[in-house]
This record gives C-alpha cells, structure tokens and sequence, in this order.
C-alpha cells in the first residue's frame, strides 16, 4: 500500500476543485447565457449531492471519533473544517455570478425575473388569476404549536417559514408556520409582459398571497428556506427480502439527519431561531443567500422556448458509420467489430441490438447488467417483449445504484412479471459492469453476440455523456461473457478470463501488472508510457504505482474529469505525469487505458475508474480493442482529447487548475472534433453510395 509520506489530494477537497471547473463554465461570457445557467445549475445538483453524501458521512466520522483511515489523510474534523469554509465561499460565488454576471445579462437580453412589487397590474392579475386557480387548491400551511409539532420536511424540498401573530390575541406572542412550495408545479411562471419576456417564482407568488392562507393572522415575516438531509443509504444486505430493504432505506434517506440549511439573507432573528430549534441546526451549517434557493430549477428554465440561439448547438447524433448499409445488426457484427462513440453516434444501434434480439427467432436467451437506466426504457421494453416471445432472458438490476434506487425497482418488478428472470446484484458488491449477451443459434452453431460498454444503457444520458461501446461476437469474448453472467447469477468461481479484466478479483491485478510492465520497460530503455481517461483517481495503490512509474521516466498522461488525488509535476515525485480535467457541453464519461508496451501499444475500455471502490467492490469489467481499425480509432480518441485547448485545464502540482495554453494555436474543442468526425465518416460512406452504379437496399422500406 502507499507510503505515508505520498503525496495525496484528499479526495473530498478534489471534488470541490471539479465543481469549481464546472462553475467556471457557468463564469465564462464566451459560453451561450442558457448554457451558462445550466452550468450553474449543476453545481447545484452537484452540491446537493456531494452534502447529501460526502458531507454527511464527514460529520458521521467526526461524530463517532473515527480517525483518518490512511495515515496521508486528513483527520475528520480538520477535514470538516475546511469543507465548510469551501462549501460557504463557493456557495458565495456562485451567487456572485448569478447576481453580478448572468442575471444582468439575461436582463439585456429582455428576460427578467419579477418581484410581486414590481409587478404592473396586469401581471399582477395573472398572478392572482395563478395563484387562486392552480396553487391555492394544491398549497398545504402547517401551523407549529404545541399540538401540531414541526412537520419532517423532505429532501431538499423548498418551503416558507412564516412568523404571524394572532388578529384576535390581545397579547403580542409570535406563531410559526410551514408552507411547502409545491415541487410539482414548474418553478417559474412567465407573465405577460409589453416588451421583452418576465417571470417570477413560486415562492413569490405564495409570499404575495399568505394573508390568504392565514386569514385569522396578521403577517409578521416569511422567508424561503430549504433542508439538505443526510442520505447515504445503509442496506441490510443480510436481509431476506432485500427488495424491501432498499425501499425502507429510501424511506430512511427522507428522514435522515440536517447537514444544512439555507436560508434568504433577509431572514429575520425569530424565524431564523425558529428553524435553528426546530431543525436542531449548528451554526456552520446555515448558508445564508441571496437567493433563489435551490439553483437547480435554471436547469428548466435554460431550456425555454424561443431562447434556443442562447444555448450550444445541439450535438444531433449521426447513424453510426460502422453499422452504415446494414439492414440486420447481426451481419454487420458477424462481418467485423463495431465500434460507437456516443452521443456523437447515435445510441438508437444499442437500442436496436435488443430490440432485433428481442424479436430474432433465432435467439434462445439475453443477458443483461442494467445499472441506470432511463424512465422510459426501450431497452427494458424490447427485454420484456423478447421474455413474453418466449426467450430465456436474464437481467442483473442493480438495486444500489445510488439514487436510482426507486426507478430500478419499478423496472426489476415490471421484468419479472414479464417472465424474465432478475438479479438485484450480488451480495456486498455493486455490480456496474455494461454488458450485453445474446445467445444465437445459426446454421453453424451456437454464437453469442456481446455489446461491451463504458456507460449505462439509458437512452437518455446517452445523449449527454460520452461513452464508447463495442459490438462484437468473437468466440473467446462470448465464452468470457458467459463466465462472467455465471459469476453474477450462480456460484461460479471467477474464471481465468481470457480477455477480460474483471473486478473485484482481477482488475486491481490487471491493472498494477500493466504499470509495473512500463515502468519495467522504462528501466530498459524500451518504449513506455501510460495514457488513460477516468472520471476519477482516488485509489492509493494506483497512485503509488503511477509515481514509480513516472520515476522511472514513463510518460503518464491522465485525463481525469472529476476528482484527482494524485498531484503531478513534484520534483522527483511526479514530474513524468500530466493531469488533464476537461469540463464543457458533454459529460465526459468513457473510460480507456493505453499501455505502450515495449512498442506494440494495447488499449483497453471498461466500466471502471481508479477508486477503490470500482477495484474492490464492484464487479467492473474492463475489455481490449483488438480489431486493428478499431484499435487506431481508440488510439485517435486518446490523441483528440490531449489536443484540446478549449475545455481542458491541467492540474498544477499546487492542486490548483489552469486552462491549456493555446500560445497563438487555433481553439479546438475535442468535442466538436469527435462531433465532426462522426458527421465526415458518414459522408464519406453516403458520397461512396452514391457515386456507386449499385444502390445497396438498406431497408424494407428501400425495397418498395
């Protein structure tokens, strides 16, 4: 394990760093204003998050008196410390640049968010129109006395404290009360307006009308206000019905304990106090704000009609070129390996891959890890339709995707009654592997086709994230794959995989074999070098491992979006390595592994980051590219994102980020570069049909 003198980045302070970069994009005037929002709204999200469970099991460390696991680690309560001070001052600028650069902005544009006071009377109309026909039957005040105790608010849900005092009391005691602004109704209403566009917010309008609610009151002071509470999920894994398990926890997760507040700046002494008590709240955890609370509605409003010229041009997925004049995916994959790089090619050939399967007489079975997955699946759709055609069909779903958890139950519950059957994952262990098998009878035998990928089959992220997914039906590949399933759904022992690196029992092996093999090759004098992309670099054996390589003169360039513990560029240390983070339109998710190899260079893809959760206690799965085109394209992909200089920084070995220096060189964002790409291969293939004297049929409908 790591020495105690490594250099290492807690992990927690890395993650603040990278909403940081994402903030920055949120800061920039060069990013179209709704995209600027967006930005700013997920560091909201994020934020919730990294409170909900980051945040949280800090102060559970620090209550119980835990000690810093790893002896480079920060203790917990130095830790928590400096959380606070960097979640306050971030919380400060983010409210910097609504308040100081995007709104101002958005009034320029003619957009502008209304106060009741500042309303004309025919906006005001529409607002009491509003509030007495769609809010007022939906709204719910609860009073807070001796009989009627503090109600458990959910979640991060946004509500109102109230402070009234008694019509008919002679005596001037103060009353508290509860409004919850319904989260089911849009956050925003637009108002009429002469010129230009106006909104205003709910909790305005609610403010406006409270008299209405408390007729019997007199109106003291309101004020918006919102509980961040404690959700990391703790499961019974020994429980019998474990599906009930997850439910109760998730019920739990709405209970769990306050670890902030946040509260308008205006927020007068007595409410303040009143919710302070109430909430049984500490001091460092008020954030006090300007305002709006709960930045994540800007998410919505970015994506309002006729403000489409202020965000990105959107990245419209292209047919994939490797699938071009093919009618039967099957043909295309007994042909040759295909290869997709999402969402710049059209995830619509993962969906028809079991969607074909589904309906193929001649598949007996599917084999299926679902770890996200979207509301509206067509994937869980053709796998209930290939179950009721009778096919064996087998789905790991894996319950503990956090977050997930509810939406991954509807559709485990929705598979079994179809007939398929469902795994909930294996006991300790989250099973976040992309796999796909389907068992074909052909004239020649049994083939199993295989989809392998670096992220979830969710048609919806697809379109945001950027991933990569092979398609393949090599004998050696499927007979892995079938010893993997065996793995997930018996009691198989893990094979000796022929291709496969697999997690929990192989890839920490996998991977300290390939680094130590350049690190070898270095001291040789032979070809080196390691160049990877993660989403995350936390583990400390990894990390080790990549600093004796650097010693040893390997050249490491890591791409790494999100949290970095490893600090590149100390003398003697870490000078060999490069840390790149690139933030922009798409979710950088794909994850891919380049070894030099003493010159006859491998490239590898996979489910897994360097964490050590992915090593230790995921089933991950991590396959190579071996088809030579392919193998270039992969080499390619690594290539166009070190060439960017518009979304990438490089981590300086202070910890701190700085944009790649362009010093005169023309911007190239590896996004619109991937994008391009795609779009050129396309044409290339369509400008060869076309110029070709036959026509190839690529569709029944072609044919008519």
């Amino acid at each position: 394990m790591a020495d105690k003198k490594m250099p290492y980045y807690n992990r927690e302070l890395s993650w603040m760093d990278f909403n940081a970069r994402v903030l920055e994009e949120a800061t920039k005037k060069e990013n179209p204003l709704m995209e600027r929002l967006r930005f700013l709204a997920i560091t909201g999200s994020n934020l919730d998050e990294f409170f909900m469970v980051r945040v949280a099991g800090v102060k559970a460390q620090v209550n119980s008196g835990m000690k810093a696991k790893e002896r480079f680690d920060l203790p917990p309560q130095d830790l928590l410390k400096e959380l606070e001070e960097k979640t306050h001052a971030f919380m400060e600028r983010q409210y910097s640049c609504l308040h100081r650069s995007i709104l101002p902005t958005l009034e320029r544009e003619g957009i502008r968010f209304l106060t009741f006071e500042e309303m004309d009377e025919a906006q005001k109309s529409h607002v009491n129109d509003y509030f007495h026909h769609v809010l007022f039957p939906v709204l719910t005040p609860l009073a807070v006395d001796g009989s009627r105790p503090f109600p458990m608010l959910a979640n991060k849900s946004l509500n109102i404290a109230v402070c009234l005092e008694s019509k008919e009391s002679k005596e001037k005691e103060k009353n508290f009360a509860v409004v919850q602004v319904p989260s089911i109704l849009p956050r925003f209403l637009e108002l009429p307006c002469q010129e230009g566009r106006a909104f205003t917010l709910l909790e305005e309008i609610i403010i406006a009308h409270l008299d209405e609610l408390f007729e019997l009151h007199i109106i003291d002071a309101a004020c918006p206000f919102r509980v961040t509470r404690d959700s990391d999920l703790e499961i019974d894994e020994e429980a019998e019905d474990f599906m009930s398990e997850v439910k109760k926890s998730i019920k739990r997760r709405k209970r769990g304990r306050p670890v902030r507040l946040e509260l308008l700046q205006k927020c007068g002494k007595d409410l303040k106090g009143f919710l302070v008590d109430m909430l049984k709240i500490k001091k460092n955890e008020i954030y006090q704000l300007p305002g709006p609370l709960d930045l994540t509605f800007f998410s919505k409003f970015a994506g309002i009609q006729g403000c489409e010229a202020m965000c990105f041009k959107p990245v419209v997925p292209v047919a994939p070129a490797d699938f071009w004049g093919y009618d039967d995916i099957f043909t295309a994959i007994r042909d040759k390996d295909r290869m997709v790089h999402h969402p710049y090619e059209s995830f619509d050939c993962v969906v028809k891959f079991i969607e074909q399967a589904a309906e193929d007489q001649d598949v007996l079975a599917i084999k299926q890890t679902l770890y996200r997955v979207s509301g509206n699946s067509p994937i869980i759709a053709a796998l209930i339709r290939a179950a009721e055609n009778g096919k064996q069909v087998t789905v790991l779903v894996e319950l503990k995707a956090r977050f997930d958890e509810e939406n991954n139950i509807n559709w485990a519950q929705k598979l079994e009654k179809a007939g398929c059957h469902v795994i909930y994952g294996l006991h300790g262990l989250k099973t976040h592997c992309k796999i796909a098998l389907v068992v074909r009878q052909e004239e020649d035998g049994i083939r199993r086709y295989l989809h392998l990928g670096t992220g979830n089959y969710n048609d919806s992220t697809a379109k945001i994230y950027t991933d990569v997914g092979l398609f393949t039906c090599n004998s050696q590949y499927g007979a892995d794959a079938s010893s993997l399933f065996n793995v997930i759904t018996g009691y198989s022992r893990p094979p000796e995989y022929r291709h496969f690196a697999v997690a929990p029992h192989g890839l920490r092996g996998f991977f300290t074999r390939r680094i130590r093999l350049e690190t070898e090759n270095a001291k040789k004098g032979l070809p080196c070098g390691i160049t990877a992309k993660v989403n995350s670099l936390v583990d400390p054996e990894i990390i080790s491992l990549l600093y004796e390589a650097s010693q040893a003169g390997v050249p490491v360039k890591v791409i790494v979006r999100g949290i970095c513990c490893l600090i590149p560029g100390l003398e003697g240390v870490s000078e060999n390595i490069q840390i790149i983070s690139i933030v922009g339109q798409l979710l950088e998710h794909s994850r891919v592994f380049r070894f030099e190899n003493a010159g006859d260079p491998k490239i590898y893809m996979g489910s897994a980051d360097w964490m050590p959760r992915n090593l230790d206690r995921r089933i991950e799965l991590v396959f190579p590219i071996e088809d030579e085109d392919l193998k270039a394209r992969a080499f390619g992909i690594l290539e166009t994102l070190l060439s960017d200089n518009t979304n990438a920084r490089v981590m300086q070995g202070d910890t701190s980020y700085q944009h790649v220096s362009r010093r005169g060189k023309t911007a190239f964002s590896s996004q619109q570069a991937f994008y391009k790409q795609a779009q050129d291969r396309l044409k290339a293939l369509q400008k060869i049909e076309h110029d070709s004297p036959l026509i190839p049929i690529h569709s029944a409908e072609d044919a008519t």
